[in-house]
């Protein structure tokens, strides 16, 4: 089975990067410190510390082994998505607004690995980045939400 596209910006990726220079560094080298430390400690079936400390390494490892996938299957996308300012693509930054209440948000449309509502970065695969990919300018879109429908009129992409 091959693994999906990791849509990632060049931003995302160098961070992605970066956590895992960290991680396989120095997150390695304390949890195995921490492990050291608690074999001293002596007797292993009730050492607490050495549980908690190989409990950590798994974690690490899960978490090495989830961004070295990430970045075996990225796909770099354009900060500008597609380059085209009449369709909405993956990297598009799309200022919309809610019809009903006449609000207008700004969102970029990221890949999964880097959204960030916070930062209004939205995943390609949450409901409103869905809705809004392929969208045109000026075109209405609707979002299935929890609450109800909310529709969406497209007023810019960059």
């Amino acid at each position: 089975m091959a693994d999906k596209p990791v849509y990632l910006t060049v931003e995302g990726k160098k961070k992605l990067e970066e956590e895992l220079e960290y991680l396989t560094t120095v997150r390695r080298r304390e949890v195995a410190e921490a492990i050291r430390s608690a074999k001293e400690e002596g007797d292993l079936s009730e050492n607490s510390a050495y549980d908690e400390a190989k409990l950590q390494q798994g974690f690490l490892e899960g978490k090495v082994q989830q961004i070295e996938a990430q970045l075996r299957n990225a796909v770099i996308i354009e900060a500008n998505g597609n380059g085209n300012k009449n369709v909405v693509g993956i990297g598009s930054t799309v200022t919309v607004v809610d019809e009903e209440f006449d609000e207008e948000e700004t969102y970029t449309i990221v890949g999964s690995a880097e959204a960030d509502p916070l930062e209004g970065k939205i995943s390609n695969e949450s409901p409103i980045g869905m809705a809004l990919l392929g969208a045109k300018l000026k075109q209405e879109v609707n979002v299935e939400t929890p609450g109800g429908t909310v529709i969406y009129k497209v007023l810019k992409i960059e």
